[in-house]
């Protein structure tokens, strides 16, 4: 049980992270890369190594959290998590399938702090879990200033 648990986590999280690619990859060649992006934009083959990464730990991260005994904290971290699982594919819907470049820097806004409240949530649960969320939290607050820098220049 807990390898399935285990692997479905990791599916869960790729699958995310494939949908999302599937959604951003027609896009970047004509679209996003007709946009103005500032100084601080990394190259767009790192985007794909670093979501990777971080959905395997935030794969782990719930799967830790799942082999805890059941409480009404674990069900509300773990919802939160489903949560912010959700907000993170609506974003890539937002930015490159709608170029909703203002609309995707709000839905941003709430995926941090969804991103925040369920790495606080797994903390009280589990230290290890909330550190595995650390990385993604970091990222995505930079996704946030990048967002925000590519609405401003393209206004």
């Amino acid at each position: 049980m807990r390898a399935a648990t285990f692997i479905f986590f990791i599916l869960l999280c790729q699958a995310v992270g494939l949908l999302g690619a599937r959604w951003t990859a027609p896009e970047i060649a004509g679209w996003y890369r007709g946009l103005r992006k500032p100084a601080f934009n990394p190259p767009s083959w790192i985007f794909g190594p670093v979501w990777t990464l971080l959905y395997v730990l935030m794969a782990i991260a719930a799967w830790r959290v799942t082999q805890l005994p059941a409480s009404m904290a674990r069900t509300i971290a773990l919802a939160l998590f489903a949560i912010q699982l959700a907000l993170n594919l609506f974003w890539t819907w937002i930015f490159f399938r709608c170029h909703r470049i203002a609309a995707a820097l709000i839905e941003l806004v709430f995926l941090w702090l969804a991103i925040a409240a369920t790495t606080v949530g797994f903390a009280i649960l589990d230290p290890l879990a909330a550190w595995l969320m650390a990385p993604y939290l970091a990222w995505t607050a930079f996704a946030t200033l990048l967002n925000a820098a590519i609405r401003r220049l393209n206004n």
